[in-house]
């Protein structure tokens, strides 16, 4: 009986999810055109770091900020969702995010800011190395 009742709560549930409920989009990682850094960091402080990029067209829209972590090394790229339907080209609108940056180990840290890939398909980086002095 309860394993009817609990499949019975399931199925409500799923049944009730409805793909219009979320918008239809595809994510697309947005190359980094220039990045807004203090050129160092003191040891517990918290710094705002500002990325900047293009969006192409009306309908591209930010989604989310890939941030990956790998020893001190940060790698950031801007990921936008990018919906269908009448979109407006832009002519170098300059979008940006801003993330807050907590430091919490001594040396410096290592950004890379994702700018698209080479004609060879490898990944092109903004690398900027910032040493924590205090």
């Amino acid at each position: 009986m309860k394993r009817f009742i609990l499949i019975s709560i399931l199925f409500v549930l799923l049944a009730s999810c409805s793909k219009d409920d979320y918008p239809v989009c595809k994510t697309d990682f947005m190359p980094v055109e220039n990045v807004d850094i203090p050129q160092e960091f003191a040891l517990g402080e918290v710094y705002p770091i500002t990325v900047y990029y293009y969006q192409p067209t009306s309908c591209y829209k930010l989604f989310d900020l890939y941030y990956r972590i790998d020893n001190n090394i940060r790698i950031v790229a801007p990921i936008n969702c990018v919906e269908s339907g009448n979109c407006e080209q832009l002519d170098n609108v300059l979008a940006d995010v801003t993330f807050n940056f907590l430091v919490t180990s001594n040396g410096s840290y290592v950004f890379k800011f994702w700018q698209g890939k080479d004609s060879n398909g490898d990944d092109v980086y903004l690398t900027i190395e910032v040493p924590v002095t205090g």
